[in-house]
């Protein structure tokens, strides 16, 4: 059986790593936030000091990390995944990164005959098991990874050249974040027009109506509990996705108008000091502006 590596246990890294352990295989974690590696541990990985070490003790490493910069130190820095890992190991990236930038450690790789496979994560923690995986990168290393992977998701889909995973990932965050910035707004005029914002959400979630998501489902349930502390998705990370989203589609010719305008919602949230919240406390940030 394979020896499964994961560097990062927050969220999305702890709901895989409870999954991978159940489904009978060994696994050594790493991740420098205390709390994360402690939970980590006690769902009942082994412990590493290092993104090295990790990758000396395993197979096949996945990834969940937050954002480009991390993921390059991990995979290419002094003590990162290449310093130490074996020839025909894999490394599997789950988390929302740019196509560049997974091009590039997907190259280093190579040069090592390791693979590298962008998958990054449709799906939320709490839909572990049926996740999709937009798989991009060399499909022949794949088949060593899917038993572990499919402990995961439902759905996984080989989608083309390395950084393709993350593209179609992009995507879907510029439909996130616009799902995410109309239910604040409509939930702060809501308030505005003298309509209880929990009246108008359990009003339309009793309907059949084509809006009803379920994304607006969860944000409009925590903003009728005004419950943001422990976010499924924080602002910072819904920042950082539609940026990189926006600059994918300004480097292809598709100047965003939509895009853009999420975009600039969500730098007010930001600067507003509401990053380490729920993206769902956003329609607090409308009401600051008209008062």
């Amino acid at each position: 059986m394979e020896r499964i590596g994961l560097i990062g246990a927050g969220t999305m890294g702890a709901a895989a790593a409870a999954n991978i352990i159940e489904g009978g295989y060994q696994l050594t974690a790493y991740d420098p936030h205390g709390p994360s590696a402690e939970n980590a541990e006690q769902i009942g990985a082994t412990l590493a000091a290092s993104p090295a070490e990790v990758a000396s003790e395993s197979d096949i490493v996945l990834m969940f990390l937050p954002g480009p910069k991390v993921i390059e130190a991990v995979v290419s820095g002094p003590d990162g995944l290449l310093s130490t890992i074996s020839e025909g190991a894999v490394i599997v990236d789950l988390s929302t990164t740019d196509p560049d930038s997974t091009a590039k450690l997907a190259a280093l790789a190579d040069r090592r005959s390791v693979g590298y496979l962008d998958a990054p994560v449709l799906g939320r923690p709490g839909s572990i098991g049926k996740w999709a995986l937009p798989i991009g990168g060399n499909v022949d290393y794949l088949d060593k990874c899917l038993p572990v992977l499919e402990l995961l998701a439902g759905a996984v889909l080989p989608v083309g050249e390395s950084g393709s995973g993350n593209k179609i990932k992009l995507l879907n965050q510029l439909m996130f974040g616009a799902i995410n910035a109309m239910t604040a707004e409509m939930m702060a005029v809501s308030k505005q027009v003298g309509i209880a914002p929990e009246l108008l959400y359990n009003t339309i979630t009793a309907s059949q109506a084509g809006t009803v998501s379920n994304l607006f489902k969860e944000l409009g349930k925590n903003i009728c509990a005004d419950a943001y502390d422990t976010p499924t998705f924080s602002v910072d990370l819904l920042c950082k996705d539609v940026s990189l989203a926006t600059q994918l589609a300004r480097q292809n010719g598709a100047e965003p108008m939509l895009g853009a305008s999420i975009e600039s919602i969500n730098q007010m949230a930001q600067d507003q000091g509401y990053g380490k919240m729920d993206t769902s406390v956003m329609w607090k940030c409308f009401e600051s502006e008209w008062r």
